[in-house]
């Protein structure tokens, strides 16, 4: 997600209230549970839960490589979180209705909007998270991450939880298929950590550096065939970063 790339939206209020989804969120968890990772998704294995902080605002930043990684994500944890995804997802033949449902934020990738970022840390300032994929589309290893999520974490002051996903190709799929032959989805929660107070309002170039210093960080939980363009870690800096 760019800075550029928030996109423009009458789906969803301007001003967030968890209880105008709960109800509909309810029913889709349990559908998720109960029939996605019965019938279609496999959950293998899961680490650092215990990183997520247990209540106030958060940002989870996640490795794109299947559809299903952000609803693995739902599934693991019990708090509420609020998924990004690029506008198209609502077009998707049947399962566009889910982000509808959910109220995911849909995000235009070539606009700035500042409805959409005032939504963002809306929820945010509600005390909720939201899950971001910085690389802005999905690919089997890292690609350069996008710098809207330096701007939303800085400007939030809300702390990042790096989520390293791997097992997820060919999901979903029935039960029994070739797929269900691996190990399942695998989780990995990092330990949280945000931008420093003086990065809270910084230029492009600073964005920049802030997000590629977080994609080293989420590279470093990776097995080394999925880190990509952050595959050198000698390039890591923590210049920006502290943790939480």
């Amino acid at each position: 997600m760019a800075v550029d790339s928030i996109a423009k939206t009458n789906e969803l209020p301007t001003i967030y209230r968890h209880a105008d989804w709960e109800g509909r969120r309810k029913v889709l968890r349990f559908l998720i549970r109960w029939i996605g990772f019965t019938l279609l998704a496999k959950l293998g294995s899961v680490e650092g839960v215990e990183n997520v902080p247990a209540s106030g605002p958060a940002i989870l930043m996640i490795n794109h490589i299947a559809f299903i990684d952000p609803i693995v994500v739902l599934h693991v944890l019990k708090r509420n979180i609020v998924p990004l995804a690029k506008v198209e997802v609502y077009d998707y033949p049947l399962v566009g209705i889910f982000p509808r449902l959910w109220g995911v934020i849909p995000v235009r990738r070539e606009e700035f909007d500042r409805r959409a970022v005032t939504q963002v840390l809306q929820v945010l300032k509600a005390g909720e998270i939201v899950l971001v994929a910085p690389e802005g589309t999905r690919s089997p290893s890292l690609t350069r991450g996008k710098e809207g999520i330096a701007y939303l974490a800085s400007r939030s002051g809300a702390p990042v939880v790096p989520v390293a996903i791997d097992g997820t190709e060919g999901f979903p799929a029935l039960r029994f298929s070739r797929a269900w032959r691996g190990p399942g989805a695998q989780l990995r929660f990092g330990r949280p950590f945000r931008f420093r107070a003086e990065y809270q309002k910084v230029g492009k170039d600073l964005l920049r550096k802030m997000t590629d210093e977080a994609m080293y960080i989420l590279a470093a939980m990776l097995p080394e065939a999925r880190r990509g363009v952050y595959a050198d870690l000698s390039k890591a800096s923590l210049d920006t970063i502290e943790w939480v």
